[in-house]
C-alpha cells in the first residue's frame, strides 16, 4: 500500500526505498513541490501498481533488499522503455548507475544529493513522460482505422495508403521527404511520423526556410548559435527536426544540409523529416532541390492527397469540423442537403482541408444567424472565399451516392443512432442499411 495520500491533478512520482526516513524525506519534498508522491517499502510492491500506462516517473534507490533497484530497472524496462527512472546511488554505485543509464534508465542522484537537483529531474521526466504517452495515443490512433486523428480521417484509397505509409516510414529510420499542395496537412504528417516511432518522446523542432536570411538560418540550422547554445540540428539529437518549405533552402544552405545527412550516417542520430510545400509551374519536385540531397531525402517520400481526389472523404471531414464548430458557437451543425453535397464533392479545391475548414466554420455561423432556416452552402462558399468553390462537372452516379450519403448521414442524426427509427423512416431493411452505412463509412457509434 501507498503511504501517502492522493493530491488531484498533480503529476504521480513512485518512490522506492527501504529506509522509512528517506522515503518520507524524498515523499515531503516532492509534496511541497507540487507533485503527487507515492512511497513503498520495496520494488515488489511498487511493480503491483506501476503498468504500462503509468501517468508519471519513478525514483528508486539501487541497494535494497530482495529485488534491487537495477532489476526493478530491468523490469520497467521492459514493460514500458519510456518510463522514466530515476535511480538514487551511493557513492561507490556511480559505475552501476552508468551501466543503468546504457538499460534505459532517465537519470540518477548520488547522495548525499540536492532536493532542488531531484524537483529539476522529477519535473523534466514527467514532461518526457506526458509526451510520451500523448505520442502513443496519436499512434494508436493512427494504427486504428476506427478512431484516427481527425485531419486524417478517411476511407478513401488514397487515406488508408497514407496511414499505412506514415506507420511503416514511422517505424524507420531514414530521411523522409513529404510533399504535396498547400492545405492538405503536411505539417500533421511529420508529427505523425515522429509520433508512431522509436523517437516518440524524444525531441521534435520545426523550421521554416521562408523570411529569414542565409545567414541568420545557417546559424540556427547548424551553428555558431549566438550567444551560445547548440544548433537545431544537435539540439534535436536523437529526435525529429522537421525543415518546411525547404525548397526556399538556399543551394549552399542544402549542401551545407546534405553535408550532415551524409557526416551521420546510419542510422542517423537526427532524423530530417523535409517538407516541400511549392515548386514553380512545369517543375518536379526533383527540380527544387539539388540532385544529390533530392536522392538522400526522397527514398521515403509521401504525396499528399488533394481532397478533390478523395471523394467520399469529403462530407465525412465536413460533417466532422462543422459538428466540431457547431459546439464551439452553441448551435446546431447544419444538414447538408443534396445540392450541397453535389457542391462539395464537385468543387476543386483548390486550398484543400484548410479551405474545407473554413467553409465548415462559414456555414455553421450562417445556420446559427439564420435561426434553422435552411442555409445554402454556396452562399457560405461565397461568404468565406469569394466563390472560390467553383464547381465541375461530375458523373451522375456521384451525386446519387452523394445524395444517399447525405440522406443517411442526416437522419442517423436526427435520431440520434436509432437504427430501427431510421430503417422505419426510410423504408430500409436492416441488412441494406447496414450495407450502404458500410459503403460510405458510416459508423452507428457517431450518433449515439
Amino acid at each position: 500500500m501507498s503511504e501517502s495520500e492522493p493530491t488531484r491533478h498533480a503529476a504521480r512520482i513512485v518512490v522506492i526505498d527501504d529506509e522509512q526516513d528517506m522515503r518520507q524525506s524524498i515523499s515531503q519534498w516532492l509534496s511541497l513541490s507540487g507533485f503527487q508522491p507515492d512511497t513503498f517499502a520495496s520494488a515488489e510492491e511498487a511493480l503491483r501498481m506501476l503498468g504500462p500506462d503509468f501517468p508519471g516517473a519513478v525514483i528508486t534507490d539501487i541497494r535494497m533488499p530482495g529485488m534491487d533497484g537495477m532489476v526493478l530497472l530491468k523490469r520497467l524496462m521492459g514493460m514500458d522503455s519510456t518510463l522514466p527512472v530515476i535511480l538514487i546511488t551511493g557513492h561507490g554505485d556511480v559505475p552501476m548507475a552508468v551501466e543503468a543509464m546504457r538499460l534505459g534508465a532517465y537519470d540518477f542522484l548520488e547522495k548525499p544529493f540536492d532536493p532542488e537537483r531531484m524537483t529539476e529531474l522529477a519535473r523534466n521526466a514527467v514532461k518526457a513522460r506526458a509526451l510520451a504517452l500523448e505520442n502513443r495515443a496519436l499512434r494508436h490512433e493512427l494504427a486504428d482505422g476506427k478512431t484516427l486523428m481527425r485531419r486524417l480521417v478517411g476511407n478513401s484509397p488514397e487515406m488508408v495508403r497514407l496511414r499505412e505509409d506514415i506507420l511503416d516510414y514511422g517505424q524507420a529510420d531514414g530521411h523522409v521527404l513529404v510533399d504535396g499542395e498547400t492545405g492538405t496537412g503536411k505539417t500533421l504528417v511529420a508529427h505523425a511520423l515522429h509520433a508512431v516511432g522509436p523517437r516518440a518522446g524524444k525531441r521534435f523542432i520545426s523550421v521554416s526556410c521562408i523570411g529569414e536570411e542565409d545567414e541568420r538560418l545557417a546559424a540556427r540550422l547548424f551553428g555558431p548559435v549566438e550567444g551560445g547554445g547548440l544548433p537545431l540540428v544537435e539540439e534535436v539529437r536523437g529526435g525529429t527536426l522537421c525543415i518546411e518549405d525547404i525548397e526556399a533552402l538556399s543551394p549552399v544552405l542544402q549542401g551545407r544540409l546534405l553535408a550532415f545527412i551524409n557526416e551521420q550516417g546510419s542510422p542517423a542520430a537526427t532524423r530530417i523529416v523535409a517538407i516541400c510545400n511549392q515548386h514553380a509551374l512545369g517543375r518536379t519536385l526533383e527540380d527544387a532541390l539539388r540532385p544529390d540531397l533530392f536522392f538522400r531525402l526522397a527514398a521515403m517520400q509521401i504525396t499528399l492527397p488533394p481532397l478533390r481526389m478523395r471523394g467520399e472523404d469529403i462530407l465525412a471531414l465536413f460533417n466532422s469540423y462543422a459538428t466540431d464548430f457547431a459546439e464551439e458557437y452553441g448551435c446546431p451543425a447544419p444538414d447538408l442537403s443534396a445540392q450541397d453535397a453535389a457542391h462539395l464533392l464537385q468543387a476543386p479545391w483548390p486550398g484543400n482541408v484548410r479551405q474545407l475548414i473554413s467553409i465548415a466554420e462559414q456555414a455553421v455561423l450562417q445556420n446559427r444567424r439564420s435561426a434553422g432556416s435552411v442555409v445554402s452552402l454556396v452562399m457560405a462558399d461565397n461568404e468565406s472565399a469569394g466563390g472560390a468553390l467553383t464547381t465541375e462537372g461530375k458523373p451522375l452516379k456521384d451525386y446519387v451516392e452523394a445524395f444517399e450519403r447525405t440522406l443517411i448521414d442526416n437522419t442517423m442524426r436526427r435520431h440520434k443512432g436509432s437504427i430501427a427509427a431510421v430503417m422505419e423512416e426510410l423504408c430500409l431493411p436492416r441488412r441494406t442499411l447496414n450495407e450502404k452505412m458500410a459503403k460510405y463509412g458510416l459508423s452507428r457509434g457517431e450518433y449515439i
